[in-house]
């Protein structure tokens, strides 16, 4: 497995926690992760093996990665030899860590397996910076090579089928076929999150407030916070309590901070630390709002729906899928300032609407596959590339 997430060292990470039950699926699970500047040692817990990279800058990831990785198969295929164990490469998105993979597949001649996590073929991905251009024309070039793909929303699947007919496949040497295409999300313990008790009371901390509305993830461009201060400013000058509070880490952060001051809002939007207690955020906010650009799925929407909090959010990752427009969820236009005000302002005012996108979230959330179920369709959408 090629990956980019580092969190995978931090003892007690939820994605260390995660990688752990997919190693229980395969006899071993080696896995490379891309990182400079700080050193990590190796480490193995069971049948998992973890690779840094230990780059000296992030332009050598890609040649250390690869070499670290026909080295883990060499050693392998000596243990091993005239054994009839299936080996496969599994990369976490279709960019840099899918070249890698590609490299390590093509030279050992063993199945590649891409992971898509986010919606790349969105203008707005495309459009958000020069590096992302390339992504796009790697992961083009990339994706017909494989021999399955497991993507995290039915948005991204349709967007492959119509940007991939099976002509345009063959005519660059592809093999993938569209049965091929796993949809399969983030896990989302629901039972988890409704049993979880209320640890930090949004209200109680913040009773200056007298609506809370929240928001959590990375501060990153694509998030498109400003359309929600943009927003937050119009409907203070008529509910002067109300509250933004927003969790999470990023590049952007100062920025917004600033923003906030220029347009007013100091007193009226919050910034907090990432924290592992979102549940409690979620149970005890009014409101939780996605605005962002692009997304492959949208987790927290579903981390929100089963806390039992209304949903506000873009027409990206999940929306159209697992949720739907006024039904368990209010959907608006991507980059729409004036719709998130009008529905901001509908459920700040008709809590009863709230209640019932609550109920209806409710009902979705019981079709949800149990760790069990998960791990099955995890399982199966590896070897459907064997």
């Amino acid at each position: 497995m090629i990956s980019t997430d580092r969190n995978l060292f931090k003892d007690g990470s939820e994605v260390k926690q995660r990688i752990i039950e997919y190693g229980s699926l395969a006899e071993e699970l080696h896995i490379i992760v891309f990182n400079s500047g700080a050193k990590f040692e190796k480490q193995n817990f069971g049948n998992v093996f973890l690779y840094p990279t230990n780059s000296f800058t992030k332009f050598n990831y890609i040649l250390d990665a690869i070499k670290t990785g026909k080295k883990i198969i060499e050693n392998w295929k000596l243990k091993i030899e005239n054994s009839s164990d299936k080996f496969l490469v599994t990369s976490q998105d279709p960019f840099e860590c899918g070249y890698v993979g590609y490299r390590i597949s093509n030279t050992f001649k063993i199945p590649l397996h891409l992971q898509i996590h986010t919606d790349f073929l969105s203008p707005y991905f495309a459009g958000e910076s020069v590096l992302n251009k390339i992504r796009v024309r790697l992961a083009k070039f990339l994706i017909p090579k494989a021999d399955g793909i497991r993507v995290v929303s039915d948005r991204i699947r349709k967007s492959l089928v119509s940007s991939f007919p099976p002509e345009a496949r063959l005519a660059k040497g592809g093999k993938f076929q569209v049965s091929r295409i796993s949809v399969l999300p983030i896990f989302v313990d629901i039972e988890k999150i409704k049993n979880a008790p209320i640890k930090t009371d949004l209200r109680r901390k913040y009773n200056k407030f007298g609506y809370i509305i929240l928001m959590a993830g990375r501060l990153a461009k694509e998030k498109n916070i400003e359309m929600v201060f943009g927003a937050l400013a119009v409907i203070t000058k008529e509910y002067s309590s109300t509250g933004l509070v927003i969790v999470g880490e990023g590049a952007k952060k100062k920025r917004l901070i600033n923003q906030a001051k220029r347009l007013g809002l100091e007193n009226n939007i919050v910034f907090e630390d990432w924290t592992e207690d979102l549940a409690s955020y979620y149970k005890t906010a009014d409101l939780f709002v996605l605005s962002s650009n692009y997304e492959g799925y949208g987790r927290t929407v579903v981390e929100a729906m089963a806390a039992g909090c209304p949903v506000i959010m873009t027409d990206v990752g999940l929306a159209g899928d697992v949720v739907r427009d006024r039904f368990n969820a209010f959907v608006i236009p991507v980059k729409d300032r004036q719709k998130l005000y009008e529905d901001l302002r509908l459920l700040l005012v008709s809590p009863e609407r709230g209640k019932d996108l609550i109920f209806a979230g409710e009902q979705t959330l019981r079709d949800f596959p149990t760790k069990e179920q998960y791990l099955e369709q995890y399982k199966k959408s590896w070897e459907m590339c064997l």
